[in-house]
């Protein structure tokens, strides 16, 4: 690592556009990428190839995962196609999230979820999603006073009101003092991801950092 801190630095983001402690690169998504990177180099960038044992690739990478911290604990990241895949299919994603336009809108939509979540904490929301559910994603019951009710996922509140969208993909907004009940869950309605095995667990991740945004 003392090589690479003489470009990158010591915290990792001595290159422009460049974070390897926050997980943030150009052209590198999954570990095989991070690995191929070190080892052959990027000429075009000035960066050189080393010449490293396959322990010692493994043993970077996973400090560079770690986010630096040596006690830390290392998220294998995999590949983006097959997790796009999973995403799509056995993992059942796009039934609540939408990327780039596809998919519903009752789950926090995650087409840039790849810029502002690590690989940690996207590990830590699929695993135990309750534990990594930001607070505006709260879910909701609502009954009004004529005695309907709506649940769904809230998306802004102030003192007088209150917006979701419900279960049918419908924007709602009330005014509180309409409201005979207003509830907010405590737990995330999402399932954790433990159908799948370690191996599709990182290609999940892999895709899920792929995911930028429009630029």
């Amino acid at each position: 690592m003392t090589q690479c801190s003489l470009c990158h630095g010591v915290n990792g983001d001595g290159v422009t556009g460049i974070d390897l402690r926050r997980g943030q690169f150009r052209r590198s998504v999954s570990d095989d990428d991070i690995g191929n990177v070190i080892l052959t180099g990027i000429a075009s960038a000035g960066m050189p190839a080393f010449k490293l044992q396959p322990a010692e690739v493994n043993s970077l990478v996973a400090f560079i995962r770690a986010g630096f911290d040596l006690s830390g604990t290392a998220v294998k990241v995999g590949n983006p196609a097959q997790g796009k895949a999973l995403f799509e299919g056995k993992a059942g994603c796009t039934g609540c999230h939408r990327v780039n336009g596809m998919g519903s809108r009752t789950a926090p939509d995650l087409s840039d979820i790849g810029a502002i979540r690590s690989p940690g904490s996207l590990q830590r929301s699929l695993l135990d999603p309750t534990s990594g559910m930001i607070p505006i994603n709260r879910p909701v019951r609502i009954v009004t006073r004529d005695g309907k009710t709506y649940r769904g996922r809230r998306l802004n509140e102030d003192t007088f009101t209150v917006q979701i969208i419900d279960d049918q993909e419908r924007l709602l907004s009330f005014t509180k003092a309409d409201l005979r009940e207003y509830e907010l869950g405590k737990t995330s309605a999402m399932p954790p991801a433990t159908a799948l095995t370690s191996d599709e667990l990182a290609d999940l991740i892999g895709y899920l950092l792929s995911l930028k945004g429009t630029p």
